[in-house]
């Protein structure tokens, strides 16, 4: 395969030859706890960015680290083009989730540990697997002396786990030219299902939005040893939190998706009526799947934290519940409060407050850059049978603050089809991605950049 000159299959070979390097550059990023618990200070990911920026600096890469806040660092690296105007963003972020219960781990939370062709610790995937990709993929570039039409920029971002406020939010606010590009691939998709005999691709092409409920719960306070002088709150959570267990959000189907089924091998035409009965019969063969169709037929709303109470001996008068929500493209604000309003509108004593921190968002599926970027995959893994979905993220990522700016952005971590998904445990204990899911999304991303900006 010859692209404008550039023989692909020798820059795809070094990515191969390359993976004791990258697995190497892999393991020190995640052994730095850049951990983000969302309440100031928190984060220190300037410590990751200057191990990248060190790394890529040998590699005789220019970036720089900015700063929001003290130790949140957002690495911007830019290889120019002959046009000296961005093109091609290739976007990660350097902050990890908590580990609540390291006890629970097999492995050490960042250790980095390989084992069976696997690295476990935080953020191996969620997102330090991707940024190492991207990194060697422009290393390997500026290597061969390759000349690009346009800007390529590597972004890697602080704070996305916790709304990006310190990270690409802040960067667009302030330095939206550093960012601002035709054209980027973040996280948020890449994954895929394997069914009957084909290997599927889901493109990340949009996200679910995000909100954070808070439900405040009042009583009256007394003495524990007389509770009947007072009213307490726990009571009324124990009711707030059964009717959300038994809420059902009203079924969906009109995210893209669902009309793709049939190349997942589903055969029934999705409807709300029938949806579920889809997904549960999916449950057994694709619990992967089905988890995806399950997150994208309908809103979420999850309890996830409870405050309240002052002493062990007195009656709690007030208890503050947060709840997660994730909804589809079409359900704002409004729906979401009157959803809110018929679950708990006929109850005495309950405050909601509404932090809307993620609409819903998309790009376009049918683009140029979408054909790119499966001819990338293809050429990588040296296949011509693969399937491709859009789909929508059931988290949000930071490619909400991109596409506002005019990016059509795509989530694509690309995995090796030979990787098991539900092994990445994102967010969970023992995080791992594979080793070949490494190299493989070093050259999809090699790929990408050869096709889209025109290098010779």
């Amino acid at each position: 395969r010859r692209t404008n000159m550039v023989d692909l299959d020798s820059l795809l070979m070094q990515v191969d030859q390359s993976t004791s390097e990258l697995l190497n550059l892999h393991k020190e990023l995640v052994k730095i706890e850049s951990v983000n618990t969302g309440q100031m200070p928190t984060g220190n990911e300037s410590n990751v960015a200057d191990l990248a920026r060190q790394w890529l600096g040998n590699e005789g890469i220019e970036s720089e680290v900015v700063e929001s806040a003290p130790g949140r660092g957002n690495l911007i690296a830019n290889m120019p083009g002959k046009s000296e105007k961005n093109k091609l963003l290739l976007v990660s972020h350097l902050d990890v989730v908590p580990v609540e219960d390291a006890g629970k781990w097999n492995y050490s939370p960042f250790g980095a540990e390989l084992d069976n062709g696997r690295v476990y610790g935080r953020g191996t995937f969620d997102c330090k697997g991707l940024l190492a990709s991207q990194m060697l993929s422009m290393a390997i570039l500026k290597r061969n002396g390759l000349k690009l039409s346009d800007n390529l920029v590597l972004v890697s971002g602080a704070d996305e786990e916790s709304g990006g406020r310190y990270g690409l939010g802040w960067l667009a606010e302030k330095y939206p030219e550093k960012i601002q590009s035709p054209l980027a691939i973040n996280e948020g998709g890449g994954t895929h299902v394997n069914v009957a005999g084909t290997t599927t691709y889901l493109m990340g092409i949009g996200e679910k939005g995000r909100l954070e409920i808070q439900l405040t719960i009042k009583g009256t306070s007394a003495h524990a040893s007389t509770p009947w002088l007072g009213d307490n709150a726990s009571y009324k959570l124990s009711s707030v939190l059964n009717r959300i267990q038994n809420y059902e959000a009203t079924r969906d189907t009109s995210v893209a998706i669902f009309q793709y089924l049939s190349s997942l091998a589903i055969e029934d035409v999705p409807t709300p009526d029938n949806v579920d009965w889809i997904i549960n019969e999916l449950q057994p063969k694709n619990p992967q799947l089905a988890s995806v169709l399950r997150a994208l037929s309908r809103m979420t709303l999850t309890p996830t934290m409870v405050r309240g109470g002052i002493k062990s001996n007195s009656i709690p008068e007030t208890i503050s519940l947060i709840c997660d929500v994730r909804t589809l493209p079409h359900q704002d604000d409004r729906y979401v409060l009157d959803e809110l309003g018929r679950l708990f509108g006929d109850m005495d004593g309950i405050e909601i407050d509404v932090d809307y921190m993620a609409i819903p968002n998309s790009s376009d599926y049918d683009t140029s850059f979408a054909h790119s970027l499966k001819k990338a995959t293809e050429v990588s893994l040296n296949r011509t049978d693969l399937n491709w979905v859009p789909s929508v993220s059931t988290g949000f990522t930071d490619s909400r603050f991109l596409r506002p700016l005019g990016t059509t952005t795509y989530g694509f971590n690309g995995m090796d089809p030979s990787d098991d998904p539900l092994l990445n445990r994102m967010h969970g204990t023992d995080e791992s991605i594979g080793v070949k899911s490494l190299t493989t999304g070093a050259k999809i991303m090699l790929a990408l950049a050869v096709d889209v900006l025109d290098v010779d």
